[in-house]
C-alpha cells in the first residue's frame, strides 16, 4: 500500500491539474457516472466532534475510481495543538476493493476545495474580474484564494475574517505566492472586502450571513463552501433569491446546506430555485453566467466524488514524482 503524507498530497495536487479533475468530477456525477449515497455523519457528543464518512465510485472517460474519506471535526483540537479537521482517504482497487493507498486527508480536502471554487469561477465569473474577497482566514480560505487566482487574473484581494491576527497571518503567508498577487488587503468590514469585489468566497463555520445584501454589486460572483449543515448560513437570503444558483449535488445541498434549506423554509424561494449543477454546466447541458450584470451563486457542501478523482490524480502524479511510502499490507 502507498502512503502519501500531507506534503506529499501538496506536492501531487498541483491547483490548476485539480481544478480541470474537479470539472471532470462534477461532470461524472451529474452524467450518472458515480454511485455517491449521502455521508453519514457520527457525532461525538463527549467531546463536540463529528465524523463524516464519504464513499464513492466514479466511472470516469478513461478508467473507474473507489474510494472513502472519513473526515472529522473537533472544535476542542485548537486548544490541543492539533488541526481542527482530521481527515483520512482509502483508495481502493476499482475492480478487486484491494486497498491500494492512503492519503492525508485534510490537505486532499482542502486543495479539492478550492479547486472546486475554483472550477466554479473558471466557469461562472466574469473572465475580466480583478478583485477577490476571502471571508474566512482559514485554511480553506487560502486554497479558495490559490484557485481564485489560478483561474483569472487577480490584481487585489480582501481578506475579511473576526480575528485580525488571523487575517494578518493569511496575508503576511500568502501574499505573492503562486499566482496571488502582493496585493493583499485586510478587510475592517464585511462592506469594505466586497466593495469592489468581483468574486466572493465564504469559507467559515457561520450561523449567520458574513456580509449583508445590499453591499453586493451586479455582476458578483459568489462561492460558498461553508455552511455544510442546515443551521449554518454564510450568504444572505435575498442574495441568493436574485442570484442564478448552481450547486455541486442538487441532493447533497438540499439535505445540508443551510444557505439554501434556511431561504427555502422562509418562503423566498423552492427547490426549483436551483438552475443547475455546475457538472451540468461542464457538459455543455446548462448555460453558465447569461449576462455580466447577473450575480452569480455556486453553492459546495463538498461530494465524495471529488475526493476520488482528487485521490486518483494524486496517486498517478505521485507515481510519476517517485513520491510516497511503500508498505505491506
Amino acid at each position: 500500500m502507498l502512503i502519501l503524507t500531507a506534503e506529499d498530497v501538496r506536492k501531487v495536487l498541483p491547483m490548476r491539474e485539480t481544478i480541470e479533475t474537479m470539472k471532470q468530477a462534477y461532470a461524472a456525477l451529474s452524467d450518472g457516472r458515480a454511485e455517491v449515497p449521502l455521508r453519514s455523519r457520527l457525532s461525538i457528543p463527549p467531546h463536540q466532534g463529528l465524523s463524516l464518512f464519504m464513499p464513492a465510485y466514479v466511472r470516469t472517460l478513461d478508467g473507474e475510481a473507489l474510494a472513502v474519506k472519513i473526515v472529522s471535526l473537533f472544535p476542542e483540537n485548537p486548544q490541543r495543538g492539533l488541526a481542527y479537521i482530521q481527515a483520512a482517504v482509502l483508495v481502493m482497487e476499482a475492480d478487486s476493493g484491494r486497498p491500494v493507498a492512503l492519503l492525508e486527508g485534510s490537505t486532499l480536502t482542502a486543495i479539492r476545495t478550492g479547486a472546486g471554487s475554483g472550477a466554479a469561477i473558471d466557469l461562472l465569473a466574469r473572465p475580466e474580474s480583478k478583485t477577490v474577497a476571502i471571508f474566512g482566514a482559514g485554511v480553506q480560505g487560502r486554497t479558495q484564494l490559490e484557485a481564485a487566482c489560478t483561474v483569472r487574473q487577480i490584481e487585489t484581494a480582501w481578506v475579511y475574517d473576526p480575528h485580525p491576527e488571523r487575517a494578518a497571518s493569511f496575508v503576511q503567508e500568502m501574499a505573492g505566492r503562486g499566482p496571488i498577487p502582493e496585493d493583499l488587503r485586510i478587510a475592517e468590514s464585511p462592506a469594505q472586502a466586497i466593495a469592489h469585489a468581483d468574486i466572493i468566497c465564504t469559507a467559515t463555520t457561520s450561523s449567520t450571513p458574513v456580509f449583508e445584501d445590499a453591499d453586493v454589486r451586479p455582476g458578483t460572483h459568489i462561492s460558498a463552501i461553508g455552511a455544510y449543515t442546515p443551521e449554518m448560513q454564510e450568504v444572505p437570503a435575498h442574495t441568493v433569491a436574485r442570484a442564478r444558483v448552481f450547486v455541486d449535488s442538487r441532493t447533497a445541498t438540499l439535505a445540508e446546506a443551510g444557505d439554501l434549506l434556511q431561504p427555502i423554509r422562509q418562503g423566498l424561494f423552492n427547490e426549483g430555485h436551483i438552475y443547475a449543477e455546475l457538472g451540468e454546466v461542464v457538459l455543455g447541458r446548462k448555460k453558465g453566467r447569461q449576462s455580466p450584470e447577473e450575480i452569480t451563486f455556486f453553492k459546495s457542501v463538498g461530494v465524495a466524488v471529488q475526493d476520488a478523482l482528487a485521490a486518483q490524480l494524486a496517486l498517478q502524479n505521485a507515481q510519476r514524482m517517485g513520491l510516497g511510502q511503500q508498505v505491506l499490507w
